[in-house]
């Protein structure tokens, strides 16, 4: 049996706070470096910025990815009377942005600001007939001018970042905060490489950017490592609210057939499955008609390389309130713990 992986609540929280979104992932990536150095053989920073961990075996080269980016919000627009209009950076719901606190964030990632995302709406005694378009929302900074905004520092491509800071709700196993799409992937990685003494397979763990919009850092790395095989280690939505759910928090991680880009590989699929029956550790099936994850990348790699997509379920996802089970994220590194304890060969795609 693997040593029971105990949850350092204080890291995790570290990873989940942490501001990241696409583009801006430096702070995350500073966090992750000085948690795995000491367990990797090299850990280094790409041209894109993906952050690449290699623990050298002799055996498959394998490529283990978790993306460090949230999705968040660029300022594009600063109005006369100083309010401050946002692009979204990734996939967001306009009605989980109203009433969110935001940090604004300067070219240098240095907090400018807070402010509060609303719209006039709000401001007319609760009036609202109809559900607000992300263009009808602003952020309020408490100004009343843009020459305010602009003597504040704050400018057009600065990032707002919506903010909340994680919380343990009734069960003490469940958690509640921003960005755990994909921080929770992050921390499993994280783990994993602390877990794994020793390994016959040659093994690049990737921290990847800008996977919200649009899946560039797992591309960049996979042209650069060519791997043999890959898994991207990431978040999916769950679907507790329905009377019979098919995927839901505290149940295991969640193992993707097919999303909107990828039909999963079928042998490392198949792995995964024995080695978590044979662990008796439980694992969720799902097919995604929408998204994707790094592993579409991963997959289309020069000649093509097998992968497929394992996840932490979550609540609320892309929002500032997502809820997740922490035992999910143990049992996602000790199935990979195990799979990659084991002699391997190569997929066919």
């Amino acid at each position: 049996m693997i040593k029971k992986l105990f949850m350092t609540r204080e890291l995790l929280s570290k990873l989940v706070d942490t501001l990241g979104p696409s583009g801006r992932e430096q702070n995350v990536r500073s966090i992750i470096k000085n948690e795995v150095k000491k367990y990797v053989n090299n850990v280094f920073v790409d041209e894109f910025g993906n952050l690449i961990a290699h623990k050298k075996g002799k055996g498959l080269k394998i490529m283990l990815a978790a993306h460090m980016d949230e999705v968040g919000l660029m300022i594009k627009e600063i109005h006369k009377n100083g309010h401050i209009y946002f692009a979204p950076v990734g996939g967001i719901e306009p009605i989980t942005l109203i009433g969110q606190s935001v940090s604004i964030l300067s070219k240098n990632n240095n907090i400018i600001c807070k402010g509060i995302i609303t719209n006039h709406e709000l401001q007319d005694a609760f009036e609202i007939e109809e559900l607000p378009r992300l263009y009808e929302l602003y952020v309020d900074i408490g100004f009343k001018t843009k020459s305010e905004v602009l003597r504040a520092g704050i400018s057009v491509g600065d990032y707002a970042i919506p903010r909340h800071h994680t919380v343990c709700l009734g069960n003490k196993n469940i958690i509640s905060g921003k960005a755990l799409d994909n921080r929770l992937g992050c921390y499993a990685l994280i783990q994993l490489i602390k877990k794994l003494k020793t390994c016959r397979h040659d093994l690049f763990f990737v921290f990847t950017v800008q996977e919200e919009i649009g899946l560039y850092g797992a591309k960049t790395a996979s042209y650069h490592i060519t791997p043999d095989w890959g898994i991207a280690v990431d978040s999916t939505n769950t679907e507790d609210s329905r009377d019979d759910p098919i995927v839901t928090i505290g149940d295991g991680p969640v193992l993707t057939y097919m999303d909107s880009e990828v039909i999963s590989n079928t042998c490392l699929n198949n792995w995964l499955e024995r080695t978590a029956k044979k662990k008796r550790i439980k694992l969720q099936k799902k097919v995604e008609e929408e998204g994707t994850t790094d592993a579409s990348r991963i997959m289309v790699n020069k000649t093509g390389v097998s992968s497929t997509t394992l996840s932490i379920p979550i609540r609320n996802l892309h929002s500032t309130v997502g809820i997740a089970d922490v035992r999910d994220i143990d049992k996602t590194t000790e199935l990979l713990y195990w799979l990659l304890k084991q002699k391997l060969d190569k997929c066919v795609v």
